[in-house]
């Protein structure tokens, strides 16, 4: 299991979060007497190992499983089921107590809903008649710490299952876990949200708070100031361009998941080949910490820094009497850095810096032709679907759609060379409006230079704006939290409105008759430093995911100069192009 981030220096006290999560989980556990065999969905695996350690669980008298098809095997006389409310995963638990009493096995099953149960699942064990034979119960997980400044809902699905299957179940869930942190750290002064999910996720908050009010003794000042709501479809710009921090390429190749990364035991400093190793990566590695927010060519330069000075770090530890513990140190120091030279050759590779090229020349407007030649070409070469899909996503957003004869021409080539089973891919795009016709002229040109979005000559060793990021572009998303920090979205107000949905501004709790809010900064100052004079804080919540580079870019904000406020991001999951892109890949029998 990953190893659990230190989260002591989180502007929020997030392990008093954490801790009250392991707690539910161990009360749960507590109360079901005796060995018991846990059965854990696969999907939560990666959200529990980040919660509690497998140590904990073990003292519990739990023996650990993965739920799936396969009948579980174990001697215990209790299992306990935690899953996430997926009707799939009821077909599988039925079979498992129906095989079990084939073989004449008496157990007890406990099933807890994560994080809360549903009628259509309950319906299902009801169907299978099984449901009499379950305990259930609920484990109230509805936020993760994946680091000292994010959170994440682990939700993976919620921007297709909004944009494709008109399912906003996830909104809700987005709403309580925002409502949650309330009970922990009061009621949130300030609501800004952009796009309709988001507004939505606003109203049924203003709803939760009216229903199940969270009682903020008018002394405490709020520990967050303000939430920023945004959804993924207001800048799907963004996610589809390659992101070129440090963290951001790591996630772009190697697919970081619940803050480890999985590599070949040979790439840091194993004997054994083909063995695969997890590396964790979150701010309690120091080298890390350091590095993983910089633009890459930096990264390169610092590498070759550090190993200068880990040659002399080396002479002192041999020529000194060092303790085994300093000496377990500087090997784990050592083996920090093969992850990052993995990267330097994918990077120099020509078809890399040309896919970079491409993209910079599609959010310049520029050069249609050029830009659909190139797309064209790797559906012939039959490129990875997925590499495909997100440069003609891009194309398509950019562009407001394609004409009708490029979109049909498009989509023809597509079939041909992936197969007819995509015909639910592209019908997919289309309904979440990301590869479709063009019916109105595109506002991308307005949009990028009124908020500045192509920097030209970005200097990404000392940079000055958010674009070193994606050097030379600034993420629009981002673009759009700094405008609502700075000076507010009033004065970007007609800009908003080019781009998807409503937007929203309120004030909650006993703020909600004082002033206006344009500018943050210039709320009154006992808002702006909570009780022992820490910076105040902003949370930015992602509808739909974010990836790894704008959640650096949002730190390169949060340390500028001036900046009166701490911001700590909130996510329904991390997401990359890749895995963004993926969650509209669909079958024939989704048809």
């Amino acid at each position: 299991m990953a190893q659990i981030p230190n989260l002591d220096n989180a502007p929020l006290n997030l392990t008093h979060l954490r801790e009250q999560s392991q707690k539910e989980l161990v009360n749960i556990l507590k109360n079901i007497r005796g060995k018991k065999c846990l059965v854990v969905d696969p999907k939560l695996s990666g959200s529990i190992s980040l919660i509690i350690q497998t140590a904990i669980l073990k003292d519990q008298g739990v023996e650990l499983r993965h739920l799936s098809a396969e009948t579980i095997q174990t001697d215990c006389s209790k299992v306990v089921y935690l899953v996430r409310s997926q009707l799939s995963l009821m077909k599988y638990i039925s079979s498992h107590i129906h095989n079990d009493i084939s073989k004449g096995l008496q157990r007890e099953y406990f099933l807890y809903f994560v994080p809360r149960r549903s009628v259509a699942c309950e319906k299902i064990l009801e169907e299978e008649k099984v449901h009499n034979l379950l305990t259930i119960g609920e484990y109230q997980l509805y936020t993760v710490p994946l680091d000292e400044d994010v959170l994440s809902f682990e939700l993976d699905l919620s921007s297709k299952e909004c944009l494709v299957d008109g399912d906003t179940s996830s909104l809700w869930h987005i709403a309580k876990a925002i409502h949650k942190l309330e009970f922990s750290f009061g009621v949130i002064p300030n609501v800004r949200a952009k796009g309709k999910a988001s507004v939505r996720v606003a109203d049924i908050l203003n709803r939760m708070q009216a229903e199940e009010p969270v009682n903020s003794p008018d002394v405490v000042v709020p520990e967050i100031n303000t939430v920023i709501l945004l959804d993924r479809e207001v800048d799907m710009v963004t996610p589809m361009c390659t992101q070129l921090t440090y963290e951001g390429l790591l996630d772009e190749f190697l697919h970081i998941s619940n803050g480890s990364v999985e590599v070949d035991a040979s790439m840091m400093g194993g004997q054994q080949e083909g063995k695969k190793m997890k590396v964790p990566l979150n701010s309690s590695d120091k080298l890390f910490k350091e590095t993983r927010d910089l633009n890459f060519e930096v990264v390169v330069q610092i590498l070759r820094q550090k190993a200068t000075s880990m040659k002399q770090d080396y002479t002192e530890v041999t020529s000194n009497s060092q303790t085994v513990s300093e000496l377990k140190d500087f090997v784990k120091k050592l083996n920090s850095l093969p992850e990052m030279t993995h990267l330097t050759t994918i990077t120099s590779k020509s078809s890399f810096l040309g896919q970079l090229d491409m993209e910079h020349t599609i959010i310049e407007a520029q050069s249609f032709d050029m830009c659909l030649e190139y797309i064209e070409e790797l559906i012939h070469k039959q490129e990875p679907l997925v590499t495909v899909l997100r440069l003609l996503i891009l194309f398509s957003v950019t562009n407001s759609g394609l004409p009708k004869k490029n979109f049909d021409y498009l989509r023809r080539e597509i079939l041909h060379s992936y197969g007819f089973e995509h015909m639910v891919t592209l019908k997919n795009l289309e309904k979440a409006g990301l590869f479709k016709k063009q019916e109105t002229k595109t506002n991308w040109l307005t949009v990028k230079r009124a908020l500045q979005l192509v920097i030209e000559d970005t200097d990404t060793a000392n940079p000055n704006d958010i674009a070193y990021a994606f050097s030379g572009y600034a993420p629009l998303s981002i673009r759009l939290v700094q405008h609502a920090i700075r000076s507010g979205w009033r004065p970007i107000e007609e800009i908003l409105k080019l781009l998807p949905g409503p937007h929203s501004e309120t004030k909650r709790g006993r703020f909600s008759s004082s002033a206006s809010f344009d500018t943050l900064q210039g709320a009154a100052t006992n808002v702006d430093k909570v009780a022992d004079g820490r910076r105040s804080l902003v949370l930015v919540v992602f509808i739909g995911g974010v990836t790894f580079a704008e959640i650096s870019a949002l730190r390169f904000l949060s340390s500028q100069e001036g900046m009166a406020y701490d911001l700590i991001v909130g996510t329904t999951k991390i997401v990359s192009g890749h895995s963004l892109t993926e969650t509209f890949v669909g079958k024939m029998d989704d048809l």
